[in-house]
């Protein structure tokens, strides 16, 4: 991959909680229009890689480029206004809202009211169902359905990398597949990268480009994602 083509680039990068350092020197790439999983064990890091890079937890040390310059350390509000977006663990959405004030809630940095109709329009096209209960409070939707407004919300904000942190946890299994083929489908439609943070590990390889394995706060193998999926078997309980 060529320096051009490089959307993400994150080089030595530290942070943790309290005295207490979780991320140690954690290096990877994500390419413009990529997707990228980020694999490990439960503690090994991976969520708060994805806090720090959206700024929700500052980093102690290391460097964070996006599209070509210097990221906003701690900043998650101007890491938003620059096209990075974090579908977080557990959905992080309104439930006392309707499907369609949640959205809206996601363009809050735009300040184009027409363009984010016009954006919450490509949104439900994506999600038929969300188009028949737009104006359904979220909380009495389904698990799988409050996970498509967790993702269209960050959709709402035009992001040029979303970050999805275990979207399928706490779904029925006839749900997990669907649920992340719309990763696929929002790759291919708006040409947004994604880093996936995913638990099922042959869908998440059967949909990256490449994978990094993080154990203990650094990263210790990356590897096409087409290779770790074929040799499954012989590397995970290693990690």
């Amino acid at each position: 991959m060529t320096v051009a083509e490089t959307l993400l680039d994150v080089r030595d990068l530290e942070a943790g909680y309290g005295k207490k350092t979780v991320l140690q020197g954690v290096s990877f790439r994500v390419g413009e229009g990529e997707i990228v999983a980020l694999l490990g064990h439960n503690g090994a890091g991976k969520s708060t890689t994805l806090k720090t890079l959206l700024g929700l937890l500052p980093a102690r040390a290391g460097s964070v480029r996006f599209a070509g310059q210097e990221w906003a350390n701690g900043d998650p509000a101007a890491n938003v206004k620059r096209g990075l977006a974090l579908v977080p663990q557990g959905r992080g959405v309104f439930p006392d809202l309707s499907v369609a004030e949640n959205l809206m809630l996601g363009a809050y940095t735009q300040g184009d009211r027409a363009g984010a109709l016009q954006r919450m329009g490509e949104i439900l096209d994506l999600f038929p169902i969300l188009a028949e209960r737009s104006a359904q409070r979220v909380g009495t939707l389904s698990g799988g359905q409050q996970q498509m407004v967790a993702v269209g919300t960050a959709l709402m904000q035009r992001p040029r990398l979303m970050m999805m942190d275990e979207p399928s946890i706490g779904l029925a299994p006839v749900l997990v597949q669907r649920v992340l083929e719309t990763a696929v489908q929002i790759n291919r439609r708006f040409g947004t990268a994604i880093v996936l943070v995913e638990q099922n590990i042959k869908t998440a390889l059967g949909m990256a480009s490449r994978a990094y394995v993080m154990k203990s706060g650094r990263i210790v193998l990356e590897k096409r994602a087409a290779d770790l999926l074929a040799a499954q078997d012989s590397w995970w309980e290693l990690y």
